[in-house]
């Protein structure tokens, strides 16, 4: 009787505290999904600032006391989230759970995010979403797992009522990388202000202002987290846009205007471009000499076959934007959504009535006919911004989360020349790309002796070339422009301090600058590839590949939009490679030894 009632009591005790576990793992997973939107939360933190990169953040929690470290990824290149949020909760590591808005995405063989949290002795690690590219996806997943910690995943190993806002702000910030990833197209928002009765202006043109100080501070913070910014002609004409954040520092967005006749003013802020790049896309044969007048004042000028939104915005991601704001009358609105390249909208409508049967509207004819036609936004959120109200939403929802990543076959031919039964070609450009450790850009610390003999660490090769440009300059304040990029947090404001002093201050820049460029880049590529193996292997691996820098616009290092690029990044590290293939077996480099000394 004792051992009959000692088995029948568990069965029923276990049935009778189901219900108890079940509100137990309700309220764990509700503890959950607020750790995550928390991360989430830290993720956009690095908005405004460097961009494009992923966004990501890291919480780190312990039973009894809550949160013991946080951390965001500012840029690429930058402290990991992941190593912020161990190097802050310090002992606390120990058996504490980490929570991560997105994967780790360790492209470049270092694993430095997911070997924090081993070595930091984290048992539990829960993620918002998976990586959103390909050849990242679930990698960092299945490494923690083997490695013993408990992975779970919101949506697969954790699904509650309780998680799907903390798996929407996952989705959320880091939306353009998401649509980046599943569609090959940029995220683009557009934006517009208009008044209660559906005018952006007066019958006689006037627009300003129609929209409160507070909704125009808002729509700088909107340009500051987008990497371009596109507009009309009819805008540079009436309204003669700076189109700049005016927040005082952060991310300055490239400034865009599509004019297919280029019937544009001489005078206009856009070609001001001391603080912020323009680029003026036209049709092919436009205007020639107003062509060479832009390229004169140093703004950029791209002609198109046929000039449409698609295409604009096809070139913009192959410039690797991840996000474009568009801010544009209503005849090229119109267009872009026709063309299918808008996913959001922000609309502020202003509590003023203006009338007049000519007064434009913000999006001009889209040849529906009937109201059963009317495009429908989903996800819609209101807000009110001093006396306006926000309007937002979606009218492409977020892509899931199986984005199908084009293969390097199907990737744009850049050198024409080359035929498919030539050597295969390997392209690469962003950092988060396949063989994105092959950019000047990635977070790979290098070690060279300066003038003096003394090692002195660069965060990148891309920190390391843009301050050579003025060491061993002959004006002594040059000497000022070196630490200033050497003390960059990231390799993209590196470059844009770079580029930018270069052209406000070319007597700056040393006399022989451009004939031993090619081989500070090479020297710094060297030390790159020789004091890291996994790079070295990746370097070598690519044997019988033509290397290509796809870069659609600088003709110099990149292989230029159509084939037309000297490709001198590509052709430096196949002679690198070949310099390694040569004394594979006897290769010893001795920098590498130096770093690892220091």
């Amino acid at each position: 009787m004792t051992i009959s009632v000692g088995f029948t009591t568990p069965k029923f005790t276990c049935k009778a505290l189901s219900p108890i576990i079940n509100q137990f793992n309700d309220q764990h997973h509700a503890l959950d999904a607020s750790y995550i939107k928390r991360a989430a939360e830290l993720s956009d933190k690095s908005a405004c600032f460097t961009s494009p990169h992923p966004n990501f953040g890291c919480v780190i929690a312990i039973t009894g006391k809550n949160v013991v470290g946080e951390g965001y990824l500012y840029a690429q290149g930058t402290k990991p989230a992941e190593v912020q949020a161990v190097e802050a909760a310090g002992e606390y590591c120990r058996g504490a759970t980490a929570y991560v808005n997105m994967e780790p995405g360790d492209c470049h063989g270092d694993y430095t995010a997911v070997s924090s949290f081993i070595q930091a002795g984290i048992s539990r690690v829960v993620i918002g979403i998976r990586h959103p590219l390909q050849h990242l996806r679930g990698k960092a997943i299945q490494t923690l797992r083997n490695e013993g910690l408990q992975v779970d995943v919101l949506g697969e190993d954790i699904r509650n009522v309780s998680i799907e806002d903390a798996l929407k702000s996952c989705l959320v910030v880091n939306a353009p990388l998401l649509y980046r990833s599943a569609s090959r197209v940029p995220f683009s928002v557009l934006k517009y202000a208009m008044t209660l009765d559906g005018k952006i202006a007066a019958s006689s043109g006037h627009a300003s202002w129609i929209s409160s100080k507070q909704s125009r501070s808002r729509v700088f913070e909107l340009r500051g987290r987008s990497d371009a910014v596109i507009v009309g002609g009819n805008t540079v004409r009436n309204d003669n846009p700076r189109l700049t954040p005016r927040h005082g520092g952060g991310h300055l967005p490239m400034r865009i205007v599509m004019s297919q006749t280029l019937d544009l003013p001489e005078v206009a802020h856009l070609w001001d471009v001391r603080e912020v790049p323009t680029i003026v896309a036209t049709q092919r044969g436009a205007r020639r000499s107003f062509q060479k007048f832009l390229a004169s004042k140093g703004v950029e000028v791209v002609e198109f076959d046929i000039l449409n939104p698609k295409d604009v915005v096809d070139y913009l991601y192959d410039r690797g934007h991840l996000s474009i704001l568009w801010e544009c009358g209503g005849t090229l609105s119109a267009s872009a959504i026709s063309s299918g390249v808008i996913h959001k909208v922000h609309t502020f409508v202003a509590p003023k009535i203006i009338g007049g049967k000519n007064a434009p509207s913000p999006v001009g004819e889209l040849g529906m006919v009937e109201m059963t036609q009317a495009l429908e936004l989903v996800d819609v959120s209101y807000e009110q911004i001093g006396p306006d109200m926000l309007i937002s939403g979606y009218l492409q929802p977020i892509p899931d989360l199986t984005p199908v990543i084009p293969s390097v076959d199907e990737t744009t031919t850049i050198d024409p020349s080359l035929s498919p039964y030539d050597s295969p070609i390997i392209f690469f450009y962003k950092t988060w790309d396949l063989y994105g450790s092959f950019s000047n850009f990635s977070p790979h610390p290098i070690k060279l002796p300066d003038e003096t003999g003394d090692y002195v660490t660069w965060s990148s090769v891309e920190h390391f070339y843009q301050a050579h440009k003025f060491m061993g300059s002959s004006n002594p304040d040059a000497k000022s422009y070196v630490e200033a990029i050497y003390l960059t947090e990231s390799p993209e404001e590196a470059a844009r301090m770079g580029r930018k002093l270069q052209r406000e201050y070319p007597a700056m820049v040393r006399s022989d600058w451009e004939s031993v460029k090619t081989e500070v880049m090479y020297k710094a590529l060297k030390c790159k590839f020789s004091i890291y193996p996994h790079l070295h292997s990746m370097l070598l691996s690519t044997a019988g590949c033509v290397l290509v820098e796809a870069s659609p616009h600088d003709l110099f290092w990149g292989g230029g939009r159509d084939g037309e690029g000297l490709n001198y990044l590509g052709r430096l590290l196949m002679k690198l490679r070949s310099e390694f293939l040569d004394d594979v077996d006897t290769h010893k480099p001795e920098i590498s030894a130096v770093y690892r000394e220091s």
